[in-house]
């Protein structure tokens, strides 16, 4: 996959790899990707930062460790990696790296939640939150506990984000801690399928779509695009209508597949991370099981969860906010060769398919224009990233939004990624509120 080019004269681009680099000890390949998007790599710099480095409630190395069992649920060793370095420089003990069942109690007792939290979050009840705060000796504080959730969804979207842009480690170092200018004609960071056969085919990007095609997939979504806003403006959906479109759309997400691969099982320097290596992402009903919809309105990031977040760990929450509020507004009015574009609809179908895959409604949204919007090989993509980002192949990425540029498709993993932490972190915040009153 392609990284950005950057001019010695670029101000901008040049603080962001020196603010990286001075803080993470190295300019690593997510920074690289993200860099595309200057304003949000900025944002996530510093949130990450304020978790990893900050005055908090949690000790360095806890940090570090549960960004390790977070990235190791989705077997993601190039996460995995960064912060076994991590932990060891910040002074963890080494035997912990040995498996979770050498880490202290009270860091085991975090495996349920991390589990719950990366593949079925809507499962998550003030009785999972109540064994935590509640373990007589090994107990975790509110403020702690709220350090751990947000490390964890941090890292559970991060893996996402990874295997998304197919992230391989860095090749001039295996930890990835030595610093040495981007280059595309030296290395290429990404081949989309997470291996290191064909290191550098993501540069001949499939883009141009056959010429004798009468009519191109951009021009075709603009066209949907502009469709839908006028039956907006000429007629509104009822509410009866809504709820249905949201029922229909939730229980077709259930229908995408994301992989035809065979289950495959972790590998041992991943799986000691944590337990149950069997517990996975599952659809909403499945055997007669059924989860009821989380309606917006009821308990929302905005009007919920940012406050509660903020009283309990001061400034966190006004960062995380910042984060999904850039990630959703970014736009560079484009759409792959066009200019003047408003994406608004499709940022909003985009953000708004991945809540309803995890059972997040809003009322005042019209389910059907997802539909309109998202094809088929687009959705399998999304599903894939968010719900079980190490099954996401080349092919994936290769297949959806052919004409457009790898900057828009790192774009998309924003939204991505953003959309995924504030859905795990809903279900979270709304179990802590209900366990304090």
């Amino acid at each position: 996959m392609e990284i950005l080019q950057v001019s010695t004269e670029d101000t901008q681009m040049h603080t962001l790899f020196a603010e990286s680099f001075t803080t993470l000890g190295r300019l690593d390949n997510i920074t690289l990707v993200m860099v595309f998007h200057p304003q949000y790599l900025e944002s996530f710099l510093k949130t990450q930062h304020y978790l990893l480095q900050m005055d908090g409630p949690l000790p360095l190395h806890y940090r570090h460790y549960i960004g390790i069992m977070a990235a190791a649920r989705h077997q993601c060793s190039y996460l995995v990696n960064l912060h076994v370095s991590d932990f060891l420089h910040v002074g963890g003990d080494p035997k912990w790296l040995n498996g979770l069942e050498n880490a202290p109690q009270k860091l085991q007792n975090l495996s349920e939640l991390n589990k719950i939290l990366a593949h079925r979050p809507w499962l998550i009840t003030k009785e999972h939150i109540e064994q935590l705060l509640k373990t007589e000796e090994h107990s975790w504080s509110l403020a702690e506990l709220i350090h751990a959730v947000v490390l964890l969804t941090h890292y559970h979207s991060l893996a996402s984000f990874t295997f998304g842009c197919g992230i391989n480690p860095e090749i001039h170092c295996e930890g990835g801690h030595t610093f040495r200018p981007p280059s595309v004609s030296d290395y290429c960071i990404c081949d989309i399928t997470n291996g290191n056969q064909g290191v550098c085919e993501m540069q001949g990007p499939v883009r141009n779509l056959t010429t004798t095609e009468p009519f191109c997939e951009v021009e075709a979504l603009m066209e949907k695009m502009k469709q839908l806003q006028e039956c907006r403006d000429e007629a509104k959906a009822s509410k009866e209508e809504k709820a249905t479109r949201f029922e229909k759309e939730k229980r077709e997400s259930m229908l995408v597949c994301c992989s035809e691969d065979e289950e495959t099982a972790p590998t041992r320097d991943v799986s000691r991370h944590f337990e149950d290596t069997s517990y996975g992402y599952k659809d909403f009903s499945r055997h007669g099981m059924h989860v009821p919809t989380l309606h917006a309105q009821d308990y929302s990031w905005e009007d919920h969860g940012y406050s509660l977040v903020n009283r309990l760990y001061p400034d966190v929450g006004q960062l995380i906010d910042e984060k999904f509020h850039i990630a959703y507004d970014l736009t560079y009015n484009t759409m792959a060769m066009h200019k003047d574009v408003d994406t608004s609809m499709l940022r909003r179908a985009i953000w708004n398919y991945i809540h309803c895959m995890f059972g997040i409604r809003y009322d005042d949204y019209d389910y059907g224009e997802i539909n309109q919007l998202l094809d088929r090989s687009f959705k399998v993509y999304i599903k894939t990233v968010v719900c079980m980002p190490e099954k996401t192949t080349k092919r994936m990425y290769d297949s959806f939004w052919r004409q457009f540029k790898h900057s828009e498709k790192v774009h998309v993993n924003l939204l991505l990624i953003e959309a995924r932490m504030q859905a795990e972190l809903l279900y979270a915040l709304r179990a802590i509120t209900r366990y304090m009153t």
